[in-house]
């Protein structure tokens, strides 16, 4: 209810999936109909994923974070969790509001995605964090559409 709140119009949403190495990212219409898959950006200190995470903001006109939460198959957290908050929280500084998905099957619905389109597995390999954070993202932006959140 506080995301869809905070956005009323609605707006462009940046989607990301992180992971130890990479963070996958995705983008959704300002309407909030269709994810795609944006770049896969190779994670390092925090400070400098800021930097780029901010210049894919102002390019796309953001309004707001949907950021993927790996969640236990029994739906509990686990580490990879709390440091996806953390994540989260050191975002929030950005003045954007930000929406934590339950991104349990993304990597699964992404990898069947790719392999539907017949992608080599090193090509799969490459796009596989931007086509979870697209999962991530279409998952949110239809239950926003359906409901309050």
């Amino acid at each position: 209810m506080e995301f869809r709140n905070a956005l009323p119009e609605g707006g462009a949403l940046l989607a990301l999936d992180l992971g130890t190495q990479t963070i996958g990212t995705a983008f959704c219409d300002a309407g909030w109909r269709f994810a795609s898959p944006g770049k896969t950006l190779k994670r390092g200190k925090f400070g400098a994923d800021r930097a780029l995470l901010e210049a894919l903001i102002r390019e796309r006109s953001v309004k707001g974070l949907v950021i993927g939460l790996p969640l236990n198959m029994d739906g509990s957290e686990g580490p990879r969790s709390q440091s996806s908050r953390a994540y989260a929280r050191n975002l929030s500084a950005l003045g954007l509001p930000i929406l934590l998905w339950d991104e349990r099957w993304s990597t699964v619905g992404a990898e069947r995605g790719l392999i539907a389109q017949d992608m080599s597995r090193a090509r799969r390999a490459e796009r596989i964090d931007s086509a979870a954070a697209a999962v991530i993202l279409q998952g949110a932006i239809d239950a926003l559409a359906g409901s309050a959140f």
